[in-house]
Formats: structure tokens, C-alpha cells, sequence
């Protein structure tokens, strides 16, 4: 890894698993300027192609499932722990799928499996555009769905 100051050699100072072991951060030091800066490393599960619902295909990025999540649980009682274990484990469980391509759908599915489980408010407001609810009787409709999952369990 080279400093992003000058762009010569750096050391590992300090290393220290985060999400459980699924990450690593490190603490470097320049060897030429002694600047200090931090690197995240995550296991990389493979590329694969996420097919849109119009049939366009694009690479996989992780951004996105975290920005829509970020935004159906903004100003929710989730920690950045929580979230980031979310993110995680919907991750897991689409390349657990094993496929080179896979729908858009799916991965909303999953997603949106996730979000039952972990915040009813935020499953709401992600399923409201990603089923493209057009009205109030669209919420009513999947509130009464939640209920009744809810009550089942």
C-alpha cells in the first residue's frame, strides 16, 4: 500500500478485525513522510452482472443496496452496528445464490426478507418503491400483510 501523500512504501502499525471478523481494519505509517492513515479490507465474494427489470445487466455494487437501505432506515432506532451486519448478511445471502447473473428482483426479495426482520418501518418505506406502491391502499395493504406475518410468529 502506498501513503497518499507522497506515494511511497507504508508499514502496518495495527490490525483489527471489525463486522465480526468479516473485515479488517489497519492502522499504516508512511516509511518517507510518517503520515498515518487507516485502510478497511473486506472479503471480495466475486463479480457477478444483477439483471434490471427493463433486461439490462450491470456489475454488482454494493453501494446501492446501502444507499436504498441507508434511506428506508433513516432516522430509525438502528445502530451502525446493526447496519452494517444488515448489509452483511443481505450480502451473504446473494452470493449464496452461487450465480454469475442475477435479477433485481431477487435481491430486492432478499433485501426486503432482511428488513421484516429487522426494522417494520424501514421494510415499509423500502417496499414502497421497490413495489412501486401508487397509493395509500398499497400501505394499507402490505401493513395488513405485516400484521398478519407478525402475529403468525
Amino acid at each position: 500500500m502506498n501513503c497518499p501523500r507522497c506515494q511511497k512504501s507504508t508499514k502496518v502499525v495495527n490490525s483489527r478485525p471489525l463486522e465480526g471478523g468479516r473485515a479488517v481494519k489497519r492502522r499504516r505509517e508512511c516509511l518517507h513522510c510518517s503520515q498515518r492513515f487507516s485502510t478497511y479490507e473486506r472479503l471480495s465474494l466475486g463479480d457477478f452482472r444483477v439483471v434490471k427489470r427493463n433486461d439490462s445487466k450491470e456489475l454488482y455494487a454494493r453501494h446501492k443496496i446501502e444507499a436504498g437501505l441507508r434511506k428506508a432506515l433513516e432516522k430509525r432506532p438502528v445502530t451502525e452496528a446493526q447496519f452494517q451486519k444488515l448489509l452483511f448478511d443481505i450480502e451473504a445471502d446473494v452470493f449464496s445464490l452461487g450465480k454469475e447473473k442475477i435479477s433485481s428482483e431477487q435481491i430486492g426479495r432478499i433485501v426486503l426478507d432482511r428488513l421484516k426482520k429487522t426494522d417494520k418501518v424501514g421494510y415499509l418505506r423500502f417496499a414502497s418503491v421497490y413495489r412501486n406502491f401508487r397509493s395509500p391502499q398499497a400501505f394499507a395493504k402490505e401493513i395488513e400483510r405485516l400484521e398478519k406475518v407478525g402475529a403468525r410468529a
